[in-house]
């Protein structure tokens, strides 16, 4: 256990004395609290955790760490910000891991599961023990832990990089999300590296505006220290900007730009990409698509970052499948079926146009696509515009309504869609019947993508999660069809 004064070291304390005692545990939830603890009163978007400092210390909590003036409250100690003391006072309770481990963060909109997924793949691989934090899972080299949150609260991602380096891990690849970033989740972890891999519209329901979303991706590499490297994307262009004050040295990867590992499309089908990276030999991969090159230039450029040789990674890269849930493939009754999780605006059309890509225009391109409920609604339009744009067939459908209508969230989609468009969509909300439609409207040689969940297994309608999962739901569809 440590003392108090050991882990507020890093604080500015503005009010208060330091208790003396043994920390037994730090929560920023009001309901775990007991004797020996300290609590970290940090204001949610729904609760505000100084409304419970009297509970808590009643409770017998150590002390409370806040960042709102509460003169002459016993117990209580005033920092300047609560969220930032609370990743720092975390890291030096679980004794500073990132320090012992190289942690690698990857943010943007798009792309962030398939890199850190893919760099934990292929560091497993080279042989070295490795942790992973992201949207599908969590991963403490081959134990498979719950993943709730794209990047968990800061004294869980605290507590897994400890097991991790208790566990002998080397590396850790996590995902940093924008909420993460602006929440100060990540606070108090001493970054190796940052990726960014692109920026487009999403998370404006939590943001506002886009300016504030940009700024919240480069408070990330703002934040990176000295001995940091920072790898983005030059393509996009957006990826000058996240570099502009970062301390950390800089690289880029691009498919058009110059930069420091950049690739070229030599040949790409539902197979797979021939790809040539930098001078190294021709090489095929086992991904589809111009955003996956990007992924895998993404993984390339930071492996050879850490340490690797480019023959071993790129020799590697190329046994590599695709991540779950993203450009999910399967053939069943002649009909190709694609699962993705593509739920903005650039991702969808990006999938769409791959798959317009390597298709031959013979057959039909049929997409069942919803929007989630208390997200985004700016982006519902534009969602149904590009399906219908760049399919043959729409079918739109519930996706994880949450608390709104699910009907009003296809109201919204169906404004989006053109006039010359809207004879080639139908909605169906049951997102299971939606599917069925799409594997009866399609023929032998037809192509269906199944878009918005991805990996999840579940389908949020008013606060419960129903069992769902789009892959396993059209699978047994196609096989049915084909019997």
């Amino acid at each position: 256990m440590k003392q108090l004064e050991h882990i507020t070291q890093e604080l500015n304390l503005i009010q208060g004395s330091l208790p003396k005692g043994e920390v037994k545990g730090l929560t920023m939830d009001s309901r775990k609290v007991e004797p020996g603890y300290v609590f970290i009163a940090v204001k949610g978007t729904r609760v505000d955790g100084h409304d419970f400092v009297d509970e808590v210390l009643a409770k017998g909590a150590l002390a409370v760490v806040g960042d709102q003036a509460m003169p002459g409250k016993e117990g209580y100690i005033q920092v300047p910000d609560s969220s930032d003391a609370l990743g720092k006072m975390a890291a030096a309770f679980y004794d500073y891991p990132s320090r012992e481990i190289k942690v690698v963060g990857v943010t943007g909109t798009n792309g962030k599961t398939t890199v850190s997924t893919l760099l934990y793949e292929l560091f497993v691989r080279l042989g070295y023990r490795v942790g992973l934090l992201s949207t599908v899972r969590n991963r403490i080299h081959d134990k498979i832990l719950d993943s709730t949150h794209t990047t968990p609260d800061a004294i869980s991602i605290q507590s897994l990089l400890r097991r991790m380096r208790d566990d002998g891990c080397d590396f850790c690849f996590m995902e940093v999300s924008s909420h993460a970033i602006h929440q100060k989740r990540i606070a108090g972890i001493e970054f190796t590296g940052g990726i960014f891999t692109n920026i487009t519209h999403d998370h404006l329901d939590y943001h506002g505006t886009f300016d504030n979303y940009l700024k919240a991706k480069k408070a990330f590499f703002d934040q990176l220290p000295d001995e940091a490297f920072a790898l983005t994307n030059k393509d996009d262009r957006n990826g000058a900007v996240m570099l502009q004050n970062t301390k950390a040295t800089r690289y880029s990867y691009s498919l058009s730009a110059m930069s420091d590992f950049k690739a070229r499309i030599l040949e790409h089908d539902f197979n797979g990409m021939l790809l040539r990276v930098d001078n190294e030999p021709e090489a095929w991969f086992r991904l589809i698509g111009k955003f996956n090159a990007y992924n895998l230039l993404a993984v390339y450029g930071t492996a050879i970052l850490l340490g690797i040789s480019r023959g071993e990674t790129l020799h590697h890269l190329t046994q590599l499948g695709s991540v779950a849930g993203r450009f999910d493939y399967l053939r069943e009754a002649g009909i190709t079926g694609i699962v993705d999780y593509a739920h903005t605006p650039d991702a969808l059309q990006n999938i769409l146009e791959v798959i317009n890509e390597v298709r031959t225009r013979n057959e039909e391109l049929i997409t069942v696509v919803g929007c989630g409920g208390d997200r985004d609604k700016a982006k519902r339009p534009i969602m149904a515009e590009i399906a219908t744009k760049l399919s043959t067939k729409v079918v739109f459908t519930a996706d994880n309504p949450r608390s709104e209508d699910p009907e009003e969230i296809l109201n919204e989609m169906e404004a989006g869609v053109p006039a010359t468009d809207y004879k080639k969509t139908m909605r169906i909300t049951d997102r299971k019947e939606a599917i069925k439609a799409a594997v009866n409207l399609a023929k032998p040689g037809d192509i269906i993508l199944i878009a918005g969940k991805g990996h999840e297994t579940y389908q949020d309608i008013k606060g419960v999660k129903h069992p769902f999962d789009d892959k396993a739901i059209l699978q047994e569809m196609l096989i049915k069809l084909k019997s």
